[in-house]
């Protein structure tokens, strides 16, 4: 659903000597913006949102940029997980969704976490961000990279329990 990127970042793992003690950069700097994304593990299409906070309004242009994306005559499904803005008395759920929210501390239900940490990974994490400016472009073009591989999606974001049926 979203994930928090700035310049206070994440170090992902990485592989070293044993017993050597590798360095990462750290910034101590705040700046900071959120990916809201949403993906479709079955045709590997997407629907993503670059946007400088979480809340309602933030929501509603991601559940609106969604909707978009869905094919004509198709319904969506958005698995969530609790936070308040997916819950707010003003959310506005297009016609073609239904929000699925997912049971208190299980992320791992949720494919997109998988394209937060292979995001992080691969682009976005173990790095000093200029700027605002510079959060916003990276978190772009690490979307994009990804939206440009639909098989990466398609890997990432399958789950047996959600196609058994």
């Amino acid at each position: 659903m979203r994930a928090r990127v700035g310049q206070k970042n994440t170090v992902p793992r990485r592989w070293a000597r044993k017993g050597s003690r590798p360095t990462a950069p750290k910034d101590q700097r705040t700046a900071s913006a959120y990916i809201f994304g949403a993906i479709c593990p079955e045709k590997g299409k997407d629907a993503g949102l670059v946007l400088p906070r979480c809340a309602t309004p933030a929501m509603n242009a991601h559940l609106a940029e969604i909707s978009r994306a869905v094919d004509p005559g198709a319904h969506a499904v958005q698995i969530l997980d609790g936070a308040g803005w997916h819950v707010a008395a003003d959310l506005v759920v297009p016609d073609n969704f239904t929000l699925l929210t997912l049971p208190s501390h299980a992320p791992e239900l949720n494919p997109v976490e998988n394209v937060w940490q292979f995001l992080r990974e691969n682009w976005l994490g173990d790095r000093i961000f200029d700027s605002y400016e510079d959060i916003l472009d990276q978190c772009c073009e690490a979307w994009n990279k990804l939206v440009a591989q639909p098989w990466m999606i398609m890997s990432l974001g399958l789950r047996e329990w959600a196609y058994r049926l």
